[in-house]
Order: C-alpha cells, then sequence, then structure tokens
C-alpha cells in the first residue's frame, strides 16, 4: 500500500487517498498525538477496504506526518501487538 497524497481539511482533518483505494477518500482526525481513521468514503471503484488495510493507512499517515512514535505507543497498538505474539507462539 502506498499513500498517495494528503491534505489538512477543515478543523484539522486530514484528507488521505492511498494505492489500490485510488477512488476512496480518507478522513482521520487527531486524538492525542496522532491520526486514526474517523471514516472511509468508499468507492465502488476500489476494492474492499478491510480492518487490515486500516491499520496500514494509520501507520502510513503517522510516519508520513511524524507521528508514528506516538500512534505505536497508543494502548490499543501494544495490546494487539501483544496478542498477535501470544497467537504466535502458542
Amino acid at each position: 500500500m502506498e499513500l498517495l497524497d494528503w491534505s489538512y481539511t477543515r478543523h484539522y482533518n486530514i484528507k488521505a487517498r492511498f494505492e489500490p483505494f485510488v477512488h476512496s477518500t480518507v478522513i482521520f482526525r487527531q486524538i492525542k498525538d496522532y491520526y486514526f481513521i474517523y471514516t472511509v468514503h468508499w468507492s465502488d471503484s476500489d476494492p474492499v477496504v478491510k480492518r487490515r488495510h486500516l491499520e496500514e493507512m494509520e501507520l502510513l499517515l503517522n510516519r508520513e506526518i511524524g507521528t508514528e512514535h506516538s500512534y505505536k505507543n497508543r494502548l490499543a497498538y501494544s495490546e494487539s501487538r501483544r496478542s498477535e505474539y501470544n497467537d504466535r507462539s502458542s
């Protein structure tokens, strides 16, 4: 996946587009020191967006704007990574 372009919108949201979802617009909102997906304006022309795609989009955008460290340090991220590790080690 690739972040194609992004820009700030009103009220400090971020609007972004990603490959392979070139016809869909993803809206991010800031929480604390990082951004998360608020909504996806999905287009029928694009593949279905799955949860793993949303997580990758969040990571790519936060990396691009310099908030990746805060994004990775959030509680939900560390709990999901811990869960994946436990699933693999079983």
